[in-house]
C-alpha cells in the first residue's frame, strides 16, 4: 500500500484553511447582534437566523482551538470572542443553564433540556480561557462542567419525557463526549478531580462495547448494565461508536495505556465493517442490532459527520498501532467523502445524502450542522498525516 501522506496532508490543510474556514468567517458572523448564523445555504446565504447554543459553542471552540494550536491569528480570536460574548449574555438563564436555542437577538426559544448545550459551552469557554487568560471565561467553563457531571445520571433533567422506573437505561452519548471534554479543559481542572472524571468516563464508555456481540457497540443499555431487547436497546449508531474510539485513543495516548488504544482500534474496525453499506458504499446512520426496522426514518442516509469522524479514527488507529486495516479503511472512506460530500462549486461540504449517495439537502449549515465536524476533521486528519509524512521520508 503506497499512500502519499505528504500529498494527502496538503489536501486536507488546503481544504481547511482556504475553503472551509473562510466560508464560516465570511458568512456566519453576526456582526450586528453577536454570535453566529448557522443556517446557511449552499452559497453561504442565511436562510434562518435562530441560534442554537450547542452550535454557537462549537464555533467558539473551533476558532479558539485553532488560535491556541495553529497560529495566533487575530481574526480567529475575534471570531471566537464574538460568539462567546453572545453566549455569555444570552445563552443561559443566568445560572449557566444553557438554552438549546434563542432568537437572533438572544431571546430564549427552547429551554435548557439538551446536555450538549452544556458540554459545548464548557469546551468553548475552556479553550477561549486558554487563548485569552480571561478568568471569567475560565469560571464559566468550570461551573458548566460541574453542571454536566451533576446531570450525568439524568442528562435531560426535569425535561426528561420518560416515565421513571419502568425501563431505566443508560445512554452512550454523554460518556463518550466526556472522554473528549476532559482533555479539552485539562489545564483548568484540579488534576485529582480530572483524573477521576477521565477514569469514570472511560469505564462508562467501555461498558457499551459488548463482548457478547463480538465487540459491537449499542447506544443504550439497562441501568443494570445488561442489554435490553427493545427498539432503544437494539439501537446502533455506527458513526457515534467510531467517533468515540478516537476519543479513547487520545486518552490511551495521554495516559500511556496501549491496551486502551488497541481496544478502541479493534472496536472501530468492527463497527465500520458492520455499518458499511455493502450495496451503495458509505456508512449507515442508524441500525437495529437484530436487523429489525429502525424507529428513525432517516436510518439509511449517509451523513457528513459519520464519515469525517471515521476518517479521524482510522488514520489515528493506523498512526498509533500500525494496523494496515485502518489505513485501508481510511483510504476507502477518504475516496467516498471527497467524491460525495465535498462540493466542487462552493466551499464547505454537503451534510446529507440519500442511501445511493445523492445530495438530499444542499445546505451547508442548519440546526444540526455547524462549524465543527468538517473543520475539526480536516484539522485532525491533517495533523496525523503530517506526522506520517515526516516518518515516510
Amino acid at each position: 500500500m503506497n499512500t502519499n501522506f505528504k500529498e494527502l496532508a496538503r489536501q486536507y490543510k488546503d481544504e481547511l484553511f482556504n475553503k472551509v474556514l473562510p466560508f464560516w468567517l465570511n458568512n456566519s458572523l453576526d456582526k450586528e447582534y453577536g454570535g453566529y448564523f448557522t443556517c446557511l445555504e449552499r452559497d453561504g446565504s442565511v436562510f434562518d437566523t435562530d441560534k442554537f447554543m450547542w452550535l454557537q459553542g462549537r464555533e467558539v471552540w473551533m476558532f479558539s482551538m485553532l488560535y491556541n494550536k495553529v497560529e495566533k491569528r487575530q481574526e480567529w480570536l475575534d471570531a471566537a470572542i464574538l460568539g462567546a460574548e453572545f453566549m455569555k449574555k444570552y445563552g443561559h438563564d443566568g445560572d449557566l443553564n444553557w438554552y438549546f436555542s434563542v432568537t437572533r437577538e438572544g431571546h430564549p426559544i427552547v429551554d435548557p433540556y439538551n446536555i450538549f448545550s452544556y458540554t459545548f459551552a464548557t469546551m468553548a469557554f475552556g479553550q477561549l480561557a486558554i487563548a485569552t487568560g480571561n478568568k471569567e471565561y475560565e469560571e464559566i467553563a468550570k461551573k458548566t462542567f460541574e453542571k454536566v457531571l451533576q446531570r450525568a445520571d439524568n442528562p435531560k433533567d426535569k425535561w426528561n419525557k420518560l416515565h421513571p422506573g419502568t425501563r431505566p437505561m443508560k445512554n452512550f452519548a454523554l460518556p463518550m463526549i466526556l472522554c473528549n471534554l476532559a482533555l479539552e479543559i485539562e489545564p483548568l481542572i484540579d488534576p485529582a478531580f480530572l483524573s477521576k472524571a477521565i477514569e469514570d468516563s472511560i469505564n462508562c464508555t467501555l461498558e457499551f462495547i459488548r463482548p457478547e456481540l463480538g465487540g459491537l457497540v449499542v447506544e443504550n443499555i439497562g441501568a443494570d448494565g445488561q442489554l435490553v431487547d427493545s427498539m432503544d436497546g437494539r439501537h446502533m449508531n455506527p458513526g457515534h461508536s467510531i467517533e468515540s474510539m478516537w476519543f479513547l485513543m487520545d486518552l490511551g495516548k495521554r495516559l500511556n495505556r496501549p491496551e486502551l488504544i488497541e481496544k478502541a482500534k479493534e472496536t472501530a474496525l468492527k463497527m465500520v465493517e458492520y455499518g458499511w453499506d455493502k450495496k451503495y458504499d458509505g456508512i449507515f446512520y442508524f441500525m437495529d442490532l437484530k436487523g429489525h426496522p429502525t424507529q428513525e426514518l432517516e436510518w439509511d442516509q449517509k451523513l457528513w459527520w459519520v464519515h469525517i469522524e471515521t476518517l479521524i479514527t482510522m488514520i489515528k488507529g493506523y498512526r498509533l498501532t500500525g494496523d494496515k486495516r485502518c489505513l485501508e479503511w481510511f483510504n476507502r472512506v477518504h475516496d467516498y467523502v471527497w467524491s460525495h460530500f465535498a462540493d466542487s462549486e462552493y466551499p464547505e461540504w454537503f451534510g446529507y445524502l440519500n442511501r445511493q449517495g445523492e445530495v438530499l439537502l444542499t445546505l451547508k449549515g442548519g440546526k444540526w450542522k455547524g462549524c465543527f465536524h468538517v473543520p475539526r476533521g480536516l484539522y485532525q486528519v491533517w495533523q496525523v498525516l503530517e506526522e506520517l509524512a515526516a516518518e515516510q521520508k
